[in-house]
């Protein structure tokens, strides 16, 4: 109901930046940040004054990178179109249904790391600070830092300390957002070496109304420490839903169908450095795994007639 009062209220920037969407090669990321701005992020530090710029202040038109952009998308678009004559994901259709073992993620380059947004606290005030590289002789990535649990004081804030790394959403020829299918796989698969600190792993699906937007699927992982490297199996069946970090009563399993990102977030409240060396993030099809959910699922009672 929120959304539909902002579109009524303010239909001519809604109607501007539909038009503005066809030339998102030309404009680059701007209207795409103007969109985001406008409708899905409403949080602003306390104490920070709005930004009141009108929206076609802020665009910033480059030919030469416009014509650019329409090159590469019109690529993409080429090569979507022969991965999808090929087979899915551009693979013959055997070898897509027989595939037991895939390697989603690995870290051997600097193009590798740019596929990861990392952040902290210091986006609400915070102290913390995040960094990620590449590991040893570049066959690992590292996220490293300091965990700082101290408050902002800015009357509002109650709570700080939280460092996290988490996967770019995939996206198609033009910017259109893809998802990644794994209804073939039961299970996540990582070999990590961390330093015996509790982390949380985090699967965002695609969401149908604006107020599942903070919903995220999350489960355990707990690194023992020291020089050897930890090879973790997680069953989808046991992510649970929350939102905003609180676990939700109504759980359901994840949609592997629509998997959008994946998370790693620090936030066990211990001040001071932490570090988390990952090698390769993949999936796996466990035979032996044949649990559904782990969790109870409430049903609604049947509405007597």
């Amino acid at each position: 109901m929120v959304v539909v009062c902002k579109l009524i209220s303010r239909p001519s920037i809604f109607l501007g930046i539909q038009r503005w969407k066809p030339l998102g090669p030309l404009l680059g990321s701007t209207s795409t940040n103007c969109t985001v701005r406008l409708y899905r992020d409403n949080y602003r530090r306390p104490g920070v004054p709005p930004d009141n710029t009108p929206p076609w202040k802020k665009i910033n038109f480059d030919f030469k990178k416009g014509v650019e952009g329409v090159k590469k998308h019109f690529g993409l678009l080429k090569q979507e179109i022969i991965d999808h004559v090929t087979g899915p994901e551009g693979r013959p259709l055997e070898e897509y249904l027989l595939e037991q073992t895939k390697v989603v993620w690995e870290f051997r380059s600097q193009h590798d790391l740019d596929e990861w947004i990392v952040s902290s606290d210091q986006e609400v005030g915070g102290k913390s600070e995040a960094y990620l590289k590449l590991g040893r002789n570049n066959q690992t990535a590292l996220l490293y830092g300091t965990l700082n649990t101290e408050v902002p004081r800015d009357g509002e804030t109650r709570y700080s300390g939280y460092c996290s790394m988490r996967s770019k959403l995939p996206q198609g020829a033009f910017d259109r957002k893809k998802h990644y299918d794994w209804s073939s796989f039961n299970t996540l698969v990582l070999r990590v070496r961390g330093d015996g600190r509790p982390w949380m792993i985090n699967l965002a699906t695609e969401m149908y109304f604006t107020h599942q937007k903070s919903d995220l699927y999350n489960y355990f992982l707990f690194t023992r420490g020291g020089p050897y490297w930890e090879d973790v199996k997680i069953p989808f069946s046991k992510f649970f839903l929350s939102s905003k970090g609180r676990v939700q009563d109504g759980q359901h399993p994840v949609w592997l169908d629509k998997v959008n990102t994946v998370g790693f977030t620090l936030g066990d409240q211990v001040n001071g450095p932490f570090q988390l060396e990952i090698d390769f993030i993949g999936l796996c099809n466990d035979r032996a795994h044949t649990e559904e959910f782990a969790y109870e699922a409430y049903k609604r009672s049947p509405i007597s007639k």
